[in-house]
This record gives structure tokens, C-alpha cells and sequence, in this order.
């Protein structure tokens, strides 16, 4: 993909790109923390009988979870292939409707929900609306509940660093030198000011977790597959730089690998 795209324009392509591999994505893409389930329980009040809104489900990693804790779930996912892995996934549970939507235009129903959830999902909704249509669509003194999953230092350290030279070889909008930012370096004031700016919610609140992720090889080149910057790559460069990695991998980390997540939960209410 070009890179001198105006920001939204590749903001929309990018987030077009799951849908191309739902397969792949539901197997290859971790879930969450159980931790955040509680966090949830506790600062969003998602319980047994709670009206939920999912934007962005996915394949359903976090909404079979959600559903597994008694919420009664509207989930509105944008890919069609996505959101029939998520049927299929959600099959169990009868309290769970799958809306093949964008969040951005989807109607919002009469009656308004307890709580707005986005697991990994909410900066692919356009910024211009995304807190004034889930404010919207909640209950005065809903809960908006923006999960965040950020890349941070930890697990193969070494890895990490040394892969750069992989991505800068093919990906040339990798910055020279790019390291990994600690979990504690993590700044999380851009969503702050954003629900500050929005006049709709109250103070967020946060919780974080910060887990190890171990892969083989060939585990790790599928995660790779499912990143909307890896696949906007050239064909030839994202097959240089996945056979790259994995020569990295099989040649000095026998084969195995740990990667590093944090999960970041940010809770706010509406006023």
C-alpha cells in the first residue's frame, strides 16, 4: 500500500484487511487475560443480565468470554467473513446477535445498552464519531470500555531487536533503530484527552496486564500474517521479511520464541 495515503484513507484500507483471512485470524491471534474480565466485572458492571454493545468484534475473542459471563450481547462486526467465524464461535450462546455492520452508520437500537465494549478494535473506528456514537448508544451512566493491546519489551528481548534489521530491509516506513517501549512507558493520555474533548464521559479508569506469549516459528509468522501493516506490504517484501524472520527465529532462537502483551483496559461513564 502507498504510504503517502492521507492518514483516514489508510486507516479505512487497513482496517479492511482482517476479513481476508477470518481463519487465519481466529486461530492465529491470541485471546485475553482472564484478568480483564474481571477488571471488566468490576469497573464496567458487565455481569449476568448486562446489556452489552461489542464494536468490532472480530472472529469473538473477547465476546466469548463476555458471553460466558451472562451479558446479553449485540455484537457489530464490519467483515462478513469475521462475523460468520463469530457465529459460528458464539453458537453456544443464545443471548449473542451477530450484526454484520460499520459501528459508524449501523442504527442504533431504541433501547440503550449498559455498556460500549471494544476489544482491540476502537482506533479503527473513525475518530470524528466513535465517543459521540457510543455515548449515544449507552445508558446515562453507561460504561465505555476501550481495550488496548499494545507490543511492550519483555519476553525475547534479544529477538526483538535484532528482527529490526529485518524490517528495515523490507518495510521502509520502519524508523531506524525502533525498540520495543516498556509496559510502564506505555502513555495511554491520547484516549484520556479524546473522552475529556467529547464532553460526554466522566474520568477513565485503567487497568493494566502485562502477559508472555510463547510461539514456534511457524506460530509466529501466522500472528504476523494477521497484522493489517504486514499484509498492506508488497507481496515480495512481506515474503522477504517473514522468511527473513523465521531464518532469525530457527537459526539463533531454536525455534521458539516469547513475545510480550499489554493489555490496557480504559473504563469511562457517561455524565
Amino acid at each position: 500500500m502507498r504510504d503517502d495515503l492521507p492518514d483516514e484513507t489508510r486507516r479505512v484500507h487497513l482496517s479492511r484487511t482482517f476479513d481476508e483471512d477470518a481463519e487465519l485470524y481466529d486461530r492465529a491471534r491470541p485471546g485475553y487475560p482472564p484478568e480483564l474480565f474481571e477488571d471488566l466485572a468490576e469497573l464496567a458492571g458487565v455481569g449476568p443480565g448486562c446489556r452489552v454493545l461489542e464494536v468490532g468484534a472480530g472472529t469473538g475473542k473477547a465476546t466469548v468470554p463476555l458471553a460466558g459471563l451472562g451479558c446479553r450481547i449485540t455484537a457489530v462486526e464490519l467483515g462478513a467473513e469475521m462475523a460468520a467465524v463469530a457465529r459460528r464461535n458464539l453458537a453456544g450462546h443464545g443471548a449473542v446477535e451477530v450484526v454484520t455492520a460499520d459501528f459508524e452508520t449501523w442504527p442504533l437500537p431504541e433501547e440503550p445498552f449498559d455498556a460500549v465494549v471494544a476489544a482491540t478494535a476502537f482506533h479503527w473506528i473513525d475518530p470524528a464519531v466513535r465517543m459521540t456514537r457510543a455515548a449515544d448508544a449507552l445508558r446515562s451512566g453507561g460504561a465505555l470500555a476501550v481495550v488496548a493491546t499494545q507490543h511492550v519489551a519483555g519476553g525475547s528481548v534479544e529477538f526483538f531487536a535484532e528482527v529490526q534489521d529485518c524490517y528495515e530491509r523490507f518495510d521502509p516506513a520502519t524508523p531506524p533503530g525502533l525498540r520495543l517501549p516498556a509496559a510502564a512507558d506505555v502513555d495511554g493520555s491520547a484516549h484520556a484527552d479524546e473522552v475529556a474533548r467529547s464532553g460526554r464521559y466522566g474520568p477513565v479508569l485503567t487497568r493494566r496486564h502485562a502477559w508472555d506469549l510463547s510461539y514456534t516459528t511457524a506460530e509466529y509468522l501466522e500472528v504476523l500474517r494477521t497484522y493489517s501493516n504486514h499484509r498492506a506490504l508488497p507481496p515480495p517484501a512481506r515474503e522477504g521479511l517473514l522468511g527473513g524472520i523465521a531464518a532469525l527465529i530457527d537459526g539463533r532462537y531454536g525455534g521458539r520464541v516469547t513475545k510480550r502483551y499489554l493489555t490496557e483496559l480504559r473504563v469511562s461513564r457517561t455524565t
